[in-house]
């Protein structure tokens, strides 16, 4: 019995035993302010990474996308900016504009759009309309159909229809 309480009064006071009440203070020096003058001979004296003798090649990416980057961000990257020179209805995308009306003669269908800008505009068939150069394809009573050609994550080239509707709730 007296060893285990010998044992015990050991382990409760070895924790306090390293404990001083002062610590040393230590100082490190601090880095000499190197000017960037000097900097710059270095780095031209100093010799290209790799074997002396031994030739230097970069990588070259060919085109491919960054494998380390999203998906997600990749598509915003690619997203089109406003072209110089470009109508109304091409400086913006086809998500943004509304369809407010449309009307017909005996010969063909006009449709009353609204942008972004809260400016109306009348389109008719065939007229390019959205950044990536989408067309309008048919117009009918109570919708019209747009069809883009759109360069997907892979870079290929794909019809995308889109159909803006006069009564966004209707079904056909």
């Amino acid at each position: 019995m007296k060893g285990i309480t010998i044992l015990l009064i050991i382990l409760i006071l070895l924790p306090f035993a390293g404990c001083k009440k002062e610590q040393p203070v230590m100082t490190k020096p601090m880095a000499e302010q190197v000017k960037p003058e000097e900097v710059r001979k270095e780095t031209k004296e100093a010799e290209p990474a790799g074997r002396p003798g031994e030739e230097q090649s970069a990588y070259d990416i060919g085109g491919r996308r960054d494998p380390f980057l999203p998906l997600v961000v990749i598509a915003k990257q690619q997203k089109a900016t406003k072209k110089k020179g470009a109508t109304p209805f091409e400086s913006y995308d086809i998500s943004e504009i509304n369809l407010l009306a449309i009307a017909w003669d005996k010969n063909k269908y006009y449709a009353l759009i609204i942008l972004p800008d809260r400016k109306t505009y009348t389109i008719t068939e065939g007229m390019s309309l959205g950044m990536q150069g989408g067309k309008v394809e048919k117009i009918t009573n109570n919708s019209v159909t747009i069809k883009e050609y759109i360069k997907d994550v892979r870079g290929n080239i794909k019809p995308k229809e889109t159909i803006l509707k006069l009564h966004k709730g209707e079904e056909e």
